[in-house]
């Protein structure tokens, strides 16, 4: 591509993979620390907004506060989200192909299950399957002990982000092709979610790719879930970015999104305290954190910054939002603060950025094969007597 062209579409593909996978991280990150909580407790909480990296919302004492949940949340540490999502970067590395349900069976669930990694939220090295969240630790009761079809594991899941949120891989090696991220991402999370759960990580997926799409922008992304999403994930979309039309900063929006897309939600005011209706599968409802990032992103016109600011003081299941806020703010290609990224990084122990050369990497294998494979059934179609390209 000449620097004319590529001056015309927008950034490249490399810089809107390494935005989008590094834009995930950094927003996790940022996010984990006040995730669970709603806005009010974390403007009282840290005595205004939260505009960077913040400590634990318990101190010293993150260790205990929640038994449930020991882990160090927060001084820049990446949280379930980001693991998910490198792990499944790993499969793609492993396939260097299309991935389908049982590409988790045969890959992701043992990756969890036997490959000790960094785990910074426990500081120290642990099986990804000691961090991860009940719902992820489905995937490996079903698939592994349980025999299950792959295609149909995610069934008797509870239906939260758990696939949606580290989907963005699958809209990044489908680039500039919402249609083929959204089916791809479907058979995936077959394996992981059932209901709005399973619907809302292809659409994820969908957004991801629509947003590397030459000449991307907010508006058009969401223009592209529209036309895929179905039932309440859809509905909720519609109704919530809406309602962002309405704004150009978060503060003023965070009420009113909240408002928008509780009809849909089924976990209720307090997060921590979900509602007996919570999370069960249902053809009306959808997980707030999609249509929430898909808003955040509208209201800041694709900036990294104000995107993924608006998702962590919208509190809930912030980091989730964030993740998903960043990888599309990222994909959009708009820089992600290096301040930001640098101070993840090193406090996460990772390399942010090998994931997204890997994945880049496998991106442009897969496009080549899918370019052969197309040719081959133009060639093959012509020769039964169907209408060539070039007719």
């Amino acid at each position: 591509m000449t620097p004319k062209a590529q001056e015309s579409s927008g950034p490249c593909l490399d810089e809107r993979i390494t935005g989008a996978v590094v834009g995930a991280a950094v927003g996790d990150a940022l996010g984990g620390p006040v995730e669970g909580y709603s806005p009010d407790q974390i403007l009282q909480r840290h005595g205004g907004r939260v505009h960077g990296i913040v400590g634990p919302w318990n101190g010293d004492a993150w260790r205990t506060a929640r038994p449930i949940a020991p882990y160090h949340k927060g001084d820049g540490h990446v949280t379930d989200d980001t693991l998910m999502t490198h792990a499944l970067i790993r499969v793609y590395a492993q396939v260097r192909d299309h991935l389908d349900a049982y590409a988790i069976a045969d890959h992701l669930v043992p990756d969890l299950m036997t490959n000790p990694r960094w785990i910074p939220e426990l500081e120290s090295e642990a099986l990804p399957l000691q961090r991860v969240f009940l719902a992820e630790k489905w995937l490996v009761a079903r698939l592994h002990y349980g025999h299950v079809d792959p295609r149909e594991a995610g069934v008797g899941n509870i239906v939260n982000c758990g696939a949606a949120m580290y989907m963005a891989p699958v809209g990044l090696v489908n680039a500039a092709d919402p249609r083929g991220a959204y089916a791809e991402a479907l058979d995936i999370a077959g394996a992981h979610q059932s209901s709005y759960g399973r619907e809302a990580a292809g659409v994820l997926a969908a957004a991801v790719a629509a947003a590397c799409a030459p000449g991307a922008t907010p508006a058009k992304v969401v223009e592209s879930c529209l036309s895929l999403a179905k039932d309440g994930t859809r509905a909720a979309i519609e109704k919530v970015c809406e309602v962002a039309g309405d704004h150009t900063e978060f503060e003023s929006a965070l009420a009113p999104l909240r408002e928008a897309v509780t009809p849909y939600d089924t976990v209720g005011p307090d997060y921590r305290r979900p509602s007996l209706g919570a999370r069960r599968p249902s053809r009306l409802h959808a997980i707030e954190e999609l249509p929430i990032a898909l808003a955040m992103v509208l209201i800041a016109d694709g900036d990294y910054r104000r995107a993924v600011l608006g998702a962590v003081n919208y509190g809930r299941d912030c980091d989730s939002i964030a993740t998903m806020a960043g990888a599309l703010a990222g994909a959009l290609g708009s820089p992600v603060p290096q301040d930001w990224s640098k101070a993840v990084a090193e406090a996460s122990r990772l390399d942010l950025g090998e994931p997204a050369r890997t994945l880049t990497e496998v991106t442009r294998e897969i496009h080549e094969r899918d370019v052969r494979r197309r040719r081959a059934h133009e060639a093959a179609f012509t020769a039964l007597g169907g209408r060539g390209c070039s007719d």
